[in-house]
């Protein structure tokens, strides 16, 4: 059975990931909240807890090296758009510094493969977050060698992670307050917490090959409006906030020529790909993507619901 450490391990992508093949890996949480360290124990015994802030290098490299791991999914961040604009020194420090020091800790205990997750944000960023994260993506391509892969996961918005606006919805329709809408035009690109598993799945079962790659997904345009909407009836208009975008990239036209597509993921290698029926015909973005239903909506919302009430994240009725 391999050996998978997870940083951030705890976090909405952590958990989900190891829920879905709990019983295919040994994991590792490395993650500093104790709380949901925790909780992750309670509901999955067999996970190592390590209480640890990828900001310490020294310790990092120390655990890393005692649990020789298979496989390390770097997926602690700073992720909220906000927070990140109001701190930038300290999602420097999590998000590019505490990266740096994953690749280290990688090489040093000469880990075969690393992945990083990353965002929509990170393609044609416009606000911190998102610089932060396209920087984790170019120093973990640039470490990529023969004998320590490195790849990144570029997700689009998760449903229900702690960075998705669905839960903070559901809280304040439950506390009977209008929803807070930034723009009615708002548009972005959402998928499931399982179909990010699976993303980060098909992402090594490909790194057996090669490394030094990029994989997303394509993913339905979600209207943030329409989504509310399934929600509650009652909306209140708040403005964007400082590094938002009406619509979000996921694949950006400098980066067409290097995709590969495969059935539904999407790779973006190295190497130019000359075959126009393989790769991407034009730049994918939350404004031109195809639109997720009505139905589609309330399923994922649905959905989220459920793993808040498994998860105890939120301990209300919704």
């Amino acid at each position: 059975m391999k050996k998978v450490f997870i940083t951030g391990g705890s976090g909405t992508v952590g958990y989900n990931f190891i829920k879905k093949y709990y019983d295919k890996y040994k994991f590792y949480s490395y993650c500093r909240n104790e709380k949901m360290q925790v909780a992750l124990k309670r509901r999955f015994p067999d996970v190592e807890i390590i209480l640890g802030s990828i900001e310490d290098e020294s310790f990092l490299i120390r655990e890393v090296a005692r649990t020789s791991p298979d496989i390390i999914l770097h997926a602690a961040a700073i992720k909220h758009v906000d927070t990140a604009e109001r701190q930038p020194q300290q999602t420097i420090n999590i998000n590019i510094v505490g990266s740096a020091n994953v690749i280290k800790s990688s090489i040093a205990a000469d880990v075969p493969l690393t992945i990083g997750i990353s965002t929509d944000k990170a393609c044609m960023p416009d606000c911190i977050y998102g610089y932060t994260k396209l920087l984790m993506e170019k120093i973990f391509l640039a470490a990529d060698n023969k004998k320590n892969k490195f790849v990144c996961c570029r997700f689009g918005n998760v449903a229900g992670s702690h960075g998705s606006v669905i839960p903070h919805w559901l809280s304040l329709k439950s506390e009977q307050r209008p929803l807070q809408l930034t723009h009615p035009d708002m548009t972005r690109l959402m998928f499931s917490s399982n179909d990010a598993a699976e993303l980060i799945q098909k992402c090594i079962d490909e790194s057996e090959a090669t490394g030094g790659f990029i994989i997303s997904k394509k993913m339905k345009q979600i209207k943030m409006k329409d989504l509310a909407y399934t929600i509650s009836d009652s909306i209140e208009v708040v403005g964007i906030r400082p590094g938002e975008k009406l619509s979000e990239d996921l694949i950006s036209e400098k980066e067409v020529k290097f995709t590969y597509v495969e059935g539904e993921y999407i790779f973006i290698r190295k190497e130019e790909n000359n075959n126009m029926q393989t790769r991407l015909k034009k730049r994918l973005d939350s404004a031109h993507a195809a639109k997720m239903s009505l139905v589609e909506m309330r399923n994922l919302v649905d959905i989220v619901k459920k793993e808040l009430a498994q998860t105890f994240l939120i301990g209300k009725q919704y």
